[in-house]
């Protein structure tokens, strides 16, 4: 039933494809979003949203969601990530969101947050965000039984990555840029059809705890750490229950119990192919995940409109 939660939201973003109107093609993927989660029998509470209640007008954090019947959730919500790709028709736009029982959840606050990320199938706990970049690559070639020339890294494209950057390029590390898409980058990791073998930098923190519970589905790792500028910024943190601000956060850690992880794509992209809208109908792309359920697959649905 979530699946029909981001369909809908991609569906309405969809829209603003190509448009330059990357507020519109936000507010639409909300809207839909908030509608078609209010007709769940639920008794949902909004943990990563769109922002505090001052800022965000729907889908905000502490929202309750749903009819008020039913299993008390957590609900993680990016209705849009990649609104500067919907906006240009760019790829990797798509609508997100993870579910888990009450207290499931890491109540991020929309900040910066440091991220490293690897696949699966290999040893626990293996990198560490306080060591240095030489030293995960070398720890990531020796668990892959390869060289740093043939490991890719993921990361934003942003000046505050440019020591990062540097230290990549040093080892010959082939690097793979974004330039938005937090959770799809991190996801790459763990995408069969994808090169990428590690991610690392800077992002957001909502999207950090969005892209852990796809990870917990799938076997990988990650670790985190928020990144708090100014004593707004540490308020807001601690208003969200953070006591230990410089706490090193794994997957864990972020995400409790059983998950689920639902992702449709807004603009056709490495991971899910766009909306496709016809007449009377449109086709969704989707990207599910249940932990429990031992459920990994792509579905496609053709829905009326």
């Amino acid at each position: 039933m979530f699946t029909k939660v981001t369909e809908r939201a991609a569906f309405g973003a969809s829209k603003f494809r190509g448009k330059n109107n990357k507020i519109a093609a936000d507010q639409a993927a909300v809207d839909q979003m908030r509608s078609k989660l209010n007709k769940i029998n639920i008794n949902g509470r909004v943990v990563i949203g769109e922002g505090e209640m001052d800022e965000a007008p729907m889908l905000y954090i502490g929202e309750k969601i749903g009819t008020g019947f039913g299993d008390q959730l957590d609900i993680a919500v990016d209705p849009l990530e990649g609104t500067n790709f919907t906006a240009k028709n760019l790829p990797n736009a798509i609508s997100v969101l993870s579910v888990t029982q009450k207290g499931g959840l890491l109540s991020a606050p929309d900040t910066y947050m440091e991220k490293i990320a690897i696949g699966k199938g290999l040893p626990e706990n293996l990198i560490d965000l306080d060591n240095s970049v030489e030293k995960n690559i070398k720890l990531v070639c020796e668990a892959k039984n390869t060289i740093p020339e043939k490991i890719t890294a993921c990361i934003l494209k942003r000046s505050r990555h440019n020591k990062i950057i540097d230290d990549l390029n040093r080892l010959n590390v082939k690097i793979q840029y974004i330039s938005d898409g937090d959770v799809t980058g991190v996801i790459s990791v763990i995408d069969s059809k994808s090169p990428v073998d590690i991610y690392l930098g800077i992002g957001g923190g909502p999207e950090g705890v969005l892209a852990a519970c796809a990870l917990d589905c799938l076997g990988g790792q990650m670790q985190t750490r928020l990144v708090l500028n100014d004593d707004n910024e540490i308020n807001r943190a601690k208003k969200l229950g953070i006591k230990d601000l410089g706490k090193k956060y794994n997957i864990e850690d972020m995400v409790k119990g059983d998950v689920i992880f639902c992702a449709t794509g807004v603009t056709d992209g490495e991971m899910l192919n766009g909306i496709k809208e016809s007449n009377e109908s449109y086709e969704a792309n989707s990207f599910v995940l249940h932990k429990s359920q031992n459920i990994a697959k792509k579905v496609t649905n053709k829905i009326k409109k």
